[in-house]
Order: structure tokens, then sequence, then C-alpha cells
């Protein structure tokens, strides 16, 4: 990968993102992709017995020592949790039921979501639409850094703790950017996870909460799954803004690598996303991609072109929010 050289600002652009036009090129020339488009019939079962290996580690973890209950909720269950993360992703796609049973989708994403042990799924669709619609999008793209974490975590050693704190970034940074009404469905949300957890805690005491919330930061922080973080949308090549991982992580991550064809096709599973590359090959195989999440977090760390700043962004007129 290049570099960008040295930031001080995002890289500001005045074109539309480049999936629109990719994905009006490719269905035109391939049609077939949209028979793949539709919900993903096994994602609920494998989804479901994620979360039922996560109820079996509350019960083993809640006689444990602490130090193994930190080690065990970064080694084993934060993977899970992260994983969970990126289910609830493809959920809020509408692919495990399909667009006409959209209600369906929202609750079976709040079934994702117990292992991770905070109400995250709601909050998460409201905002991840904008994300696709309004890719780099100034105030409405909350995937971006805000100027104060692009101003003061350019060192080593402020990346690092920046890694570290992640997950409260990406949780916290919407109330800052773009705040939106509180809906019924977080309510829900919100009500449906303390229920479970004090159901755990009830039978099983603090431990396994711990575990679960312990390793839902801890692998949304620094850990080698958490490079897609990066890898997905920092600029590592001027005017580029997506990239894609087509290496063996994808098979614990629902296949998040293959992030241009998601945003190509957010409508498709990721499970079928190999499919989009295998067919339409020659838009993806000359794009620049990366080939380990451990060296995104290594070069997002030691190098100085790159750090919160190294996004694109872009303005869109009030008349494209109307």
């Amino acid at each position: 990968m290049g570099k960008t050289g040295g930031r001080g600002d995002f890289e500001w652009v005045y074109t539309d993102q480049p999936h629109t036009s990719r994905r009006k090129e490719i269905l035109a020339k391939y049609p077939e992709v949209k028979t793949l488009m539709g919900p993903d019939p096994q994602l609920k079962w494998v989804v479901s017995g994620m979360v039922l290996t996560q109820l079996v580690a509350c019960y083993l973890v809640h006689n444990l020592h602490w130090k193994w209950v930190f080690f065990w909720a970064y080694a084993f269950g934060g993977c899970i949790n992260h994983s969970l993360t990126l289910a609830i992703h493809d959920i809020s796609h509408n692919v495990a039921f399909g667009n006409k049973r959209a209600k369906w989708n929202r609750w079976f994403a709040m079934w994702a979501n117990l292992p991770i042990g905070l109400p995250y799924s709601a909050s998460f669709k409201k905002y991840h639409i904008d994300h696709h619609r309004y890719l780099g999008g100034d105030q409405l793209d909350v995937d971006i850094p805000t100027d104060l974490e692009g101003w003061f975590f350019w060192t080593p050693a402020r990346k690092v703790l920046w890694l570290f704190l992640q997950p409260f970034f990406y949780a916290l940074r919407p109330l800052v950017v773009n705040p939106k009404p509180v809906g019924l469905m977080e309510i829900q949300n919100t009500v449906v996870q303390l229920l479970a957890d004090a159901i755990i805690f009830y039978f099983w005491g603090l431990k396994p909460i711990i575990y679960l919330i312990a390793g839902s930061i801890l692998c949304m922080g620094i850990h080698p799954i958490s490079g897609h973080f990066i890898a997905e949308h920092y600029m590592f090549l001027k005017g580029h803004e997506t990239y894609s991982y087509y290496g063996s992580l994808n098979l614990i991550t629902f296949n998040v690598g293959y992030h241009m064809e998601h945003h190509d096709f957010p409508s498709i599973p990721g499970s079928k996303l190999p499919q989009v590359k295998k067919i339409a090959a020659e838009y993806y195989d000359s794009l620049p991609q990366h080939t380990s999440w451990f060296r995104v977090l290594w070069d997002f760390v030691f190098d100085d072109s790159i750090g919160p700043y190294a996004r694109i962004k872009r303005e869109y007129k009030l008349s494209k929010l109307e």
C-alpha cells in the first residue's frame, strides 16, 4: 500500500461515491447478480448457534478467577461477540428474513445482540443506512472520526489509545455528529437487553456479565479482527475510500472483508459476496485491497501518513437529503 502524505485535514472530494456508478455498470453487464439479492436462509441458524454458545460460556466462566474471565473474554467470547456485531451489520440490510419481513430482521438483530451485553442493534441500523447512502458525508456519515479525533490522535502512542477507545467513539460519535431521536425500536432493544442481562446475573452472578461486555469492548479495540474497521474506508492510497480484504478472517466475520462488493450491493448477504467478485472479477481484481488486517493496524499506528484524518469526506447538498 502507498502513502497519502502527511495529513492535517480530511481528504475533501467533490464527486459522488464510486459505488453508485459501479453498481449500475455491473448490473447492466451481469444482470444475474440480481439473483444473489435476498435473504440468506442459513444466517438465522449460524447466529443462533453463536448466541447459544455464549450462553453456555456464561455458565462456564461464572466460577472462574477474574484473570481467566478477562482472558477468555478476549481470546474467545470477544471474537464471537465481534462476529455477532457483523452479523447485526448483515441483518440491518434485511438479509435474515428479507425486506418483506423487516420487523423480523429487527427483532432477530436483538437476539443477536444479547451476548454483546449492551443494547446496540437498533441504533446501529438507524445510522448504518446513512453510512451507505451518504458515504463520507460531512455530518451524515458517523463512521468518520471527528475533527477532534483527527487533530489529537496523530502520534503512534495516541493512535494505539484511539484503537483501544474505538468502541466508545463508535457509540458516542453519533450523539455528537448527527444526533437522532430515540425510537421505539431502540427502547425495545434496551428493555430486551437489560432483561437478558438481569436473568444471567440472577443465575450466575456478575462474572458472566463482565465476560460478555469486556469481550465486546476488548475485541473491538486492539484485536486482529478489529482491523476491518480501519481497512474498510481509511485512505491508504490517495483517492481510494473503500477497500476489500479476501483473507481467511472472512470465515468468522460474515465476509465483511468483501467491502467494495458490499457497498456496491448492500442487499446481497455476506455469504454471497464472493460470487459477486467472481462474476464481476474485472471490476474488483484491479482495485487496491488489503491482505492482512493485522498489517492494517500496524500501518495505521506507525505510518505517519495514516490516522483518523485519512478519510475521504464530501458534502451532500440539501436537495439530496429531501
